[in-house]
């Protein structure tokens, strides 16, 4: 018996909730099997994805999303989706700042 749950839910990272981390676990068996882990800020009262970390395309990375809707994708080497699922969220709340300003700064070209 195959027994799945997916989980969803939102962190956010400052004290006026403008800025937040969006999370979807699935877990099969006791096993996590898929990860979102996305950035979002509020722009003009929108929420807005900047950076997310998923396991779309049979592998780990990084999408940074520029204001045209462009994609950088970045592979990250985690086989284990445990280990990258806390790495991604590490990552954007060590370095959410950054992602927006330059987000932001591409956003004024």
């Amino acid at each position: 018996m195959i027994v799945l749950a997916d989980k969803e839910f939102l962190k956010y990272l400052d004290k006026d909730s403008r800025e937040r981390i969006r999370m979807r676990i699935s877990i099969e068996n006791g096993n996590v099997v898929d990860i979102v882990v996305q950035y979002e800020t509020l722009i003009k009262e929108k929420w807005i994805a900047i950076v997310r970390y998923d396991c779309a395309h049979g592998f780990f990375h990084r999408d940074v999303i520029y204001p045209n809707g462009d994609k950088e994708k970045q592979v990250i080497e985690i086989d284990k989706l445990e280990t990258a699922l806390v790495y991604a969220e590490q990552d954007l709340k060590d370095r959410w700042d950054f992602y927006k300003h330059r987000y932001l700064k591409r956003l004024k070209k």
